[in-house]
């Protein structure tokens, strides 16, 4: 019989996937940010489309995520918040997060990051200040969790480009999804 497959950590992962210059990864994410301030105009229509963004591409890492990771199946919202900070920020970003501000019931908390890759060179003019330039992470925590049944509703709460002194992002779970299987076993 096979061992059972453990669980990696973030770290493992990341010394272990390809990656690519983050200087690079950075000034092209801005590009893309700039270009959709010029197409849209808008800054709330902007947001709306980081977050759209990240959705789509939240719902395709997952598989990645959890190909590379050896994770089972999380018990609780908690802990798969917990993935996420320690595992999933530091498999795809390279960076570490933590989990805090847990309400009583268990269902919203706050990602905490201690470093932000897509801020780098960044600075927002007074005409973008509603702006919510790394808003594609909300999206993707949404996406990557909508895949696993859970359905959430992900905010910043503060920004360092906003003049905050911490990036944080709230996740709050909305509703647990039952799984449902296209075919019944006792047919």
């Amino acid at each position: 019989m096979a061992p059972a497959a453990v669980p990696r950590s973030g770290e493992a992962i990341f010394a272990n996937v390809e990656r690519v210059n983050a200087e690079l990864f950075t000034l092209t994410y801005g590009a893309i940010v700039r270009q959709l301030l010029t197409d849209l105009e808008e800054v709330d229509e902007v947001n709306k489309q980081l977050d759209q963004m990240g959705y789509n591409i939240g719902i395709r890492l997952i598989d990645e995520f959890l190909a590379k990771s050896n994770v089972s199946k999380c018990v609780d919202f908690k802990e798969t918040a917990e993935m996420i900070a320690k595992v999933g920020f530091k498999m795809f970003l390279g960076v570490t997060a933590s989990v805090t501000n847990w309400d009583t019931d268990g269902t919203c908390c706050s990602i905490l990051l201690d470093d932000n890759p897509l801020v780098d060179f960044v600075e927002l003019p007074d005409t973008c200040q509603g702006l919510y330039y790394c808003n594609v992470l909300s999206g993707v925590i949404r996406g990557a969790l909508e895949m696993v049944s859970m359905k959430t509703e992900v905010s910043w709460l503060r920004d360092m480009l906003r003049g905050d002194d911490a990036f944080e992002i709230q996740v709050k779970l909305l509703k647990q999804v039952p799984e449902e299987y296209p075919y019944k076993d006792d047919e």
